[in-house]
């Protein structure tokens, strides 16, 4: 072993690294939700503390009680046992018995011989098993038998005195502290009070935040936030649900702008196109007139591409979208242009989607293999919380270097591929920004058909 494993070995048992790792594996291992979290800050407090409570109780009060208890009733079977050897006669004894009883709350009687019972097992959690005999072993010094297992409300001892066994019953409660499950009860029963308080205000406060996170996310996926989502408990609370509800109107009024100033420009643009369309018709027949009929058609068709690129499909409302009928409908398209489709689709086939955008964000991936390859295979995955659509096709691919470029307005490849053949370089871009208004991404890698795979993945 070189000297450097050696270092690296120490450092790795070092109380340091363990620290570390045992502050991993918590971390691993505690809830993540805020909910959860505030609980177990309020919880595990409580129980720390009280567990703490319990034990000085135990350790203190109730040990202390039990040892007084305990040295009292021994004093008197003390007291008791100097009567009986002071006075022998049975005479007496009657009359010893009976100021036991009345005075000292002891039942007490003298069976013939010194022969004791077996020693029980000691139970492990009885306190008043282990006080009692040591306080019997000091006090009296004699053989002796003690019983206080079971639920009786008496405890029996039995001591050797001279040639006899003297037999007491005496009061459990009067040798040991039995009412401090009260105070256990009492302890136990507020913190569950306590909890359960703390729960119901937990879930006041966690609610505005729950509803800000769902908003968020839904207008993060391009769809309407709650009609009744406004700004609810505490003051940070509000503040965060008030700003976010102003930042989506500024965005929403951005991109209203944005919008209309297209469709302005559109609009006065297709009237001067319209011109031209009329100016040429009057101009008659040509080569020439032709190549500039195509010309206009190729700047309509790019007018309508940029159009849609600033629209964003956003004033969609979701809806549901089958994918059966659009991978069906995809491959009769490819059959009329003799390519291969295979299409396959794990889950549920309804999808909630804004299915205008999203039928355009299939089409437009799945014209581009088209356009570009002989064939494509469409694999399609439902779960619970994801959908995944995977394109993987034999086209010459785009090179890596220039797969986050081609997601870019206006990029070109000018060899490979392109969604338009009129190359107004907003395919991919439109496709990734409808991926990404339904909170998703569109991404581009190897496919294993030597082609490109285009990879669709989307929250549901």
């Amino acid at each position: 072993m070189t000297l450097f494993d050696q270092i690296r070995r120490d450092q790795d048992r070092s109380p340091a690294t363990g620290l570390k790792g045992l502050f991993r594996w918590l971390r691993h291992r505690l809830p993540t939700g805020l909910y959860a979290r505030s609980l177990l800050i309020i919880i595990l407090p409580m129980l720390i503390l009280q567990t703490v409570v319990a034990f000085v109780f135990m350790e203190r009060h109730w040990q202390l009680v039990t040892e007084r208890l305990s040295e009292a009733v021994t004093r008197d079977i003390a007291a008791v046992i100097e009567l009986l050897q002071r006075y022998p006669d049975e005479q007496d004894f009657a009359q010893i018995a009976d100021v036991a009883a009345n005075r000292l709350n002891l039942m007490v009687s003298v069976d013939p011989g010194t022969e004791l019972p077996s020693p029980r097992p000691r139970p492990f959690f009885s306190i008043l098993d282990q006080i009692l005999s040591d306080e019997i072993a000091e006090q009296i010094r004699r053989p002796f038998w003690i019983d206080t297992v079971g639920t009786s409300r008496l405890v029996e001892i039995r001591i050797v005195v001279d040639d006899k066994t003297l037999r007491i019953f005496a009061p459990r409660n009067s040798a040991y502290a039995s009412n401090t499950h009260i105070f256990l009860v009492w302890m136990v029963s507020t913190a569950l009070v306590l909890i359960a308080i703390s729960i119901l205000f937990l879930r006041g406060q966690i609610r505005p935040i729950l509803a800000l996170a769902n908003a968020a996310e839904s207008f993060g996926k391009g769809q309407r936030p709650p009609e009744d989502f406004s700004p609810r408990g505490a003051d940070e609370v509000r503040r965060a649900g008030l700003a976010f509800i102003l930042m989506r109107e500024r965005i929403e009024r951005q991109m209203e702008q944005r919008t209309a100033m297209l469709a302005g420009v559109s609009h006065d643009l297709r009237t001067i196109l319209t011109r031209f369309r009329l100016q040429l018709a009057l101009a008659g027949d040509g080569p020439e007139i032709d190549s500039l009929n195509h010309d206009i058609d190729d700047m309509q068709s790019m007018l309508e591409g940029y159009l849609d690129f600033a629209k964003g499909e956003v004033e969609e409302d979701v809806g549901t979208l089958d994918l059966r009928d659009l991978f069906q409908r995809i491959a009769t398209d490819f059959a009329l242009h003799e390519r291969a489709l295979t299409w396959k689709l794990d889950g549920n086939p309804m999808v909630h989607v804004r299915p205008n955008a999203f039928t355009r964000l299939v089409t437009n991936l799945a014209s581009n293999s088209r356009r570009y390859a002989n064939r494509l295979d469409i694999d399609a995955r439902h779960t619970a919380k994801w959908l995944i659509i995977v394109f993987d096709d034999d086209g010459p691919g785009i090179p890596k270097q220039s797969r986050d470029d081609v997601f870019k307005p206006f990029y070109r490849l000018d060899e490979a591929r392109n969604l338009d053949a009129s190359g107004t370089g907003l395919g991919l871009a439109i496709a990734r920004d409808i991926a990404r208004s339904h909170g998703g991404n569109v991404t581009l890698d190897d496919s294993p058909l030597g082609g490109l795979r285009a990879t669709i993945r989307v929250p549901v």
